[in-house]
């Protein structure tokens, strides 16, 4: 059988197996297998490894208030949820009334989402409502992303971030060697740690010209999905919270035009905390910028992101530096940095918004070009093999017994690679590793 017709039954019966289930799922409670998922993360090494690897170099994060933020944030299992802290169901409608008053919630999903907006916009914290509610699990027991999406797994968040980070600061240093270079007349060239030899390179080669803020480069890959293990909570039979989009009401995004910025509800909800953490706005834009570049007339978006953010937060975002209103009144993001220069005439200088972290950090989100098939194409060869493991991809325990163990340990993009190289057989010799371990 050929693995397109394997992908089309497969994902046909893992969509029937678990359409029931979840469309019965409350999700104003914390989810029933969150402890589960936590003692499989647990155990894992390669979740493990990638988790140290996140807290590692968050405390390597010069700036003291950043980095104080972010290791409590990810490493302290009793860390508070300030933006929810002392959040009354009035307080909650309030905040709800005015995304829907600023556009930035669809009415519709009122009706479509389990249990509502409110669900959505808020989901369930442990001590919700109290002055430090708390994750409703650790960092490190949660997915990626929404089921049968990327790294959509026990732990499959912390091996996602640390290969964005890993991506991100590789980037930076692309962008430092192709253009923060000169040879011995001041001139930009490539440096050579780009490759081979180049002549016309001096000592001066060996150190960047260009600043690119290293901490924000580590630190908005770490804060973009650090909201994850809120809004993916695992349902008791090893499948996941929904998620709801907003951020945007889909139609009239765009500074009131045509324009769509609905986007995860985990992206809005980490930058809400990290406004209200108090985390400066550079590292904040950079952190919204995840989703979308804001260029080439998507800047709209990370606005949308940041302003649904700050209400949640309760925060103003105009005097908080976040973003500035231009002379349309339209909320814009603010210049930063470098100003107070005047042209010859005493006019002030038009100040760039782009840095160039914001963009480096939206193209170290980009694995999901290969994470998503590798969990979809994987999750059809997983139920291919199951039943010579001894499991029954139909049963009701299925993704806790066999699909949820084998991707936390091995990782689905390892498993794919595995099997472009080396078909069935060398999927099987993986998996076997866990049997022999008495894993699964």
């Amino acid at each position: 059988m050929k693995l397109a017709l394997i992908t089309s039954v497969g994902l046909s019966l893992i969509v029937s197996v678990m359409a029931g289930l979840a469309c019965a799922v409350d999700q104003t409670v914390p989810g029933a297998g969150n402890s589960a998922a936590a003692t499989l993360a647990r155990k894992s090494p390669l979740v493990q490894s990638a988790y140290d690897f996140l807290i590692g170099h968050a405390q390597q994060i010069h700036n003291a208030s950043v980095r104080s933020a972010t290791v409590d944030a990810i490493s302290n299992p009793n860390t508070c949820i300030m933006h929810r802290a002392n959040l009354t169901p009035a307080a909650r409608a309030s905040i709800l009334q005015q995304l829907g008053n600023a556009g930035l919630v669809d009415p519709g999903d009122n009706a479509t989402f389990p249990n509502g907006l409110i669900a959505g916009v808020f989901p369930p914290l442990i001590d919700d409502g109290s002055n430090c509610p708390k994750l409703p699990m650790p960092f490190f027991a949660a997915p990626g992303s929404v089921f049968h999406g990327h790294h959509s797994y026990p732990g499959g968040l912390a091996i996602h971030e640390t290969f964005n980070d890993i991506s991100d600061m590789a980037l930076a240093d692309d962008y430092r060697q192709v253009f923060g270079h000169s040879n011995e007349s001041g001139l930009p060239v490539v440096g050579p740690a780009a490759g081979g030899s180049a002549s016309g390179h001096s000592e001066r080669d060996q150190k960047p010209e260009i600043s690119i803020d290293p901490d924000i480069i580590v630190d908005a890959p770490i804060w973009h999905d650090w909201a994850k293990p809120i809004v993916f909570q695992w349902n008791v039979d090893g499948s996941e919270f929904q998620e709801l989009n907003f951020g945007g009401n889909g139609t009239s995004d765009a500074f009131g035009g045509p324009g769509n910025s609905k986007t995860g509800a985990h992206h809005i909800i980490g930058l809400a905390e990290a406004i209200k953490r108090g985390v400066p706005p550079d590292f904040v834009i950079a952190q919204a910028c995840a989703h979308s570049n804001p260029t080439l007339g998507n800047e709209y978006k990370v606005v949308n992101w940041l302003r649904a953010a700050a209400i949640m937060a309760q925060i103003d975002p105009v005097a908080a530096g976040y973003l500035y209103k231009d002379n349309s009144g339209r909320f814009r993001l603010p210049p930063l940095r470098k100003l107070g220069d005047l042209d010859l005439t005493g006019k002030a200088l038009l100040q760039t918004n782009l840095l160039v972290e914001y963009t480096l950090h939206n193209l170290s989100d980009a694995d999901f070009t290969f994470s998503i098939p590798a969990v979809t194409t994987v999750e059809v060869i997983l139920q291919t093999v199951a039943p010579g493991f001894g499991f029954n991809p139909a049963n009701t325990n299925y993704n806790n017994a066999f699909r949820n163990p084998v991707l936390t340990y091995l990782g689905a993009e390892r498993l794919l690679i595995e099997y472009g190289n080396g078909g069935l057989d060398a999927v099987k010799a993986e998996i076997q590793k866990l049997r022999s371990a008495k894993i699964i």
